[in-house]
Order: structure tokens, then C-alpha cells, then sequence
């Protein structure tokens, strides 16, 4: 089968492009970057090199294709994210129609299920609607929880200041699971026979903040490694010192205190799947402490 991956050599297109490449398949992989064309040959891919901004070099990229995997790249030169990420998916909604697709596994977020108050994730839920207006395409939208490698963010302020947090506190709930697990599902989505538009849940763990943090402390060395919640104010300052635009940062505040509320995870709480991913925090932290002590 032929497949389209979009998402250039990215934490899930790459173990997915593999995926589907170890079982048999033709895999195009969509990148803007030129210097990647080398390593996506090495996998055994086609290169597409181009933008998600094009629609016509998409609708050439998805040409042909069995199905395809969609995902919005990031943006950190925009601040109006949101927008942004809904315009992605116009570009997607336009692209499918001219080519003629008829599969889609589409990467979306917990939350997304929310059309406010989430940060970015709300945006994904603009991708869910615009796609779902699609009329004889399949499609399934890969609502994945909070990623694993995040917690790699947080290397700075652990060596700065001793300490992990954020605006919301060490009860709250976090689901989260690890970027392989999502690529092993879509991976079986494509291959999958399937004709409806459906939202599934793609997670590995869930557990308070207070624990993770005892876990990942452990594993450096630091078991009493505390967790700080900050007010919305400090934690938007925070990040704007760290670098990151205003508007950036007022996502991800907000993000923080929908995941404080518990709002973020409300729906999946209510349709919880039976099967988790199998990566757990126990797995993931021999890589988070290989990267601390990396100093990197």
C-alpha cells in the first residue's frame, strides 16, 4: 500500500515512516526542510519537500496515496497560534479534496474536544471540525495525550532552581503517553479497513503530578525534587523571560489551567479506552535522566 506522512522526521512521523516501511509499504514523507531529503532516503522513503502551507505541492504529495497522516507542524513565529493551526487544516480539507483521498488518521490532542479555554489544543479541535466536513473520507482523529518527552522542558528549571512547576498543582491529573505508542497506532489505523469519522484515545499512563515528579526526581538523583505552583502571572513571566513570545506563552497558561481544573481531560475521564499505550513513566524515565545528565 501507499501511504503519505506529514510531519518530516518528527517524534512520531519518523518511528511511523519506519513502521510502515518494515511492514511492506510505500511511504512518502512530507518535510519543509531539503536537508532532510537524505535521511528520509536512508529510510527508505520518498521525500516531498515542501510546505503545509501549499495546497497544490500537498494535493501532489497525497496523489495516489492508500492513505495519509496528518499532523500540524509547529509554529513559534506566530501569535495568533490558533488561527494558525485552524489554517493548517483548510490546507489539509483542500489538499484531500484534490487529491482524491479517502483515509485520513488525523494527530489531535486530549481536550480537543473543548472549542475554548485550552491553549493550542483548541485549535485542534478547529482541525476536527474543518476535516469532518470532508464527505466520503474516513477519518480518524488521534486524540493523544500529553507527551512524555515534555517533561524535557523542564531540565532548566530543575538545574537553575531545584525545583519542577507550573500554574497548576501537585493533585492535578496528568494523561500522558509516549510518541512511538502514537506512531504504533497510527500505523495500524492506515492499515486498518475503517469508513467513519471517529476520535480515539491514545494514551499511556495517567497520574497525579505529585507522584511524576517523585518518579523523574528519583531518577536523577533527586527525590525530593518539589513541585511549585506558580500564579498564572509568574508562570506567563516565566516563559516570556525564557524566550518565548507573549502570545505563545498565553497559550500554554492557559493549557495549564485547564489541566489545573481538570477540564482538559473531562471527556476522556467519561469515554476512558480499555487498552493503554505500553510505554509507561517507568519506562520513559531512563531516557529523561540519559538527557539530564547529557546537560543538554
Amino acid at each position: 500500500m501507499k501511504f503519505t506522512v506529514t510531519g518530516s522526521l518528527g517524534n512520531i512521523s519518523k518511528p511511523l515512516t519506519q513502521l510502515l516501511i518494515d511492514k511492506g509499504h510505500e511511504v512518502t514523507v512530507v518535510s519543509s526542510d531539503s536537508q532532510k531529503a537524505g535521511k528520509i532516503e536512508a529510510l527508505g522513503a520518498n521525500p516531498a519537500i515542501g510546505s503545509v502551507e501549499d495546497v497544490d505541492f500537498l494535493a501532489r504529495s497525497f496523489e495516489g496515496a492508500d492513505g495519509i497522516y496528518t499532523m500540524v507542524p509547529p509554529n513559534w513565529n506566530t501569535s495568533r497560534y490558533r488561527q494558525y493551526i485552524g489554517g493548517i487544516g483548510k490546507v489539509y480539507l483542500k489538499a484531500i479534496q484534490l487529491s482524491g483521498i479517502k483515509k485520513v488518521v488525523n494527530l489531535s490532542s486530549i481536550g480537543a474536544h473543548l472549542p475554548a479555554g485550552t491553549g493550542s489544543i483548541a485549535g485542534l479541535h478547529d482541525v476536527e471540525d474543518i476535516l469532518n466536513t470532508l464527505d466520503g473520507v474516513a477519518i480518524r482523529h488521534l486524540r493523544a495525550g500529553l507527551f512524555f518527552p515534555n517533561f524535557f522542558f523542564d531540565m532548566v528549571t530543575i538545574r537553575n532552581m531545584g525545583l519542577m512547576g507550573n500554574n497548576y498543582g501537585s493533585g492535578s491529573t496528568l494523561v500522558m503517553v509516549h510518541p512511538r505508542d502514537i506512531a504504533g497506532t497510527a500505523c495500524r489505523e492506515l492499515e486498518s479497513l475503517f469508513t467513519e469519522k471517529k476520535h480515539l484515545y491514545v494514551v499511556g499512563e495517567e497520574g497525579r503530578i505529585g507522584s511524576i515528579v517523585r518518579v523523574l526526581g528519583s531518577a536523577i538523583g533527586k527525590p525530593d525534587l518539589p513541585w511549585v505552583q506558580f500564579s498564572d502571572e509568574e508562570t506567563l513571566n516565566g516563559m516570556i523571560a525564557g524566550g518565548m513570545s507573549k502570545g505563545i506563552a498565553e497559550m500554554y497558561v492557559e493549557m495549564g489551567r485547564a489541566i489545573g481544573s481538570g477540564v482538559l481531560f473531562e471527556d476522556f475521564e467519561a469515554h476512558k479506552p480499555r487498552d493503554f499505550g505500553p510505554t509507561k513513566l517507568s519506562d520513559f524515565v531512563s531516557e529523561f535522566a540519559a538527557v539530564y545528565h547529557s546537560g543538554k
